[in-house]
């Protein structure tokens, strides 16, 4: 996997998250996993498509996802419902968004797929023969993974 198409990803997380839950966000180490692996309970995911192929998945548990709701929406949000999910869903659209902008100005091409977002215990997602890189950020929150898988097309 391509250095060049990782920092976008990891740049636009920092920013977007900081912004818009306005609060001091933390980088944690990157790291590799190469097997399937288990999702905390909500996930956001967004497919890449065109000179690459591959996700971005935004991964985090429940009271992770009820808080970040809450700070982005202004209001306390204490179930999983539609406006929890649109909201978890729309901070990967706009992480997603400004990572594939930067990626087009250094020239590479390739669309996305809207959002979807998957809640529950036991879920993993595999990564298809490919290496994903694990980025964590720490927020006042919580914990949020951005879980990125992305090849270049043969």
């Amino acid at each position: 996997m391509r250095v060049e198409y990782i920092n976008p990803f990891v740049e636009s997380a920092f920013n977007v998250m900081k912004e818009v839950l306005q609060a001091d966000v933390k980088r944690g180490e990157l790291y590799l996993k190469s097997t399937s692996m288990p999702v905390m309970g909500v996930a956001a995911i967004v497919g890449l498509a065109g000179d690459v192929e591959g996700r971005v998945l935004f991964d985090m548990d429940k009271p992770t996802a009820l808080k970040i709701a809450s700070a982005m929406n202004g209001e306390d949000i204490a179930t999983m419902d539609d406006l929890a999910k649109a909201t978890i869903t729309e901070l990967a659209n706009m992480i997603t968004a400004q990572a594939v902008t930067k990626l087009h100005e250094l020239g590479f091409r390739f669309d996305l797929t809207p959002p979807a977002i998957f809640t529950g215990d036991n879920m993993e997602v595999s990564n298809q023969d490919v290496e994903a890189l694990i980025v964590p950020m720490e927020a006042p929150q919580g914990k949020v993974e951005i879980n990125v898988a992305i090849r270049e097309r043969a």
